[in-house]
């Protein structure tokens, strides 16, 4: 994935990202994948890879703590984390906690 990850477009790179988690956890409710890279542009860490923000409801999570969600989202991103991916900011919840939100 890290070499496709590399030269893809920013719309394929969420694109994969959307993929590899989907597969991974899955049945996966919802999904939404936002590339957050040019708010970073000049950041030391910015041409070592992209910023993105996910947001996952999976019932993988169910029974999980935050960190062990989050390890979740990392082991399935695990190439693209090494060569790809600067920095991840991870919302992970389970179909209830989804529901249980106040609307937006």
């Amino acid at each position: 994935m890290s070499d496709v990850f590399l030269n893809a477009s920013p719309a394929e790179r969420a694109a994969l990202i959307e993929s590899r988690l989907t597969v991974a956890l899955a049945p996966v409710v919802s999904i939404s994948v936002r590339d957050d890279s040019a708010q970073h542009a000049g950041h030391a860490g910015a041409a070592a890879g992209g910023h993105y923000s996910v947001t996952i409801v999976a019932a993988a999570f169910a029974g999980k703590a935050r960190v062990a969600r989050h390890r979740m989202v990392y082991d399935a991103l695990a190439e693209a984390m090494q060569r790809g991916i600067h920095a991840l900011v991870i919302t992970a919840l389970t179909p209830e906690e989804a529901t249980a939100l106040p609307p937006v």
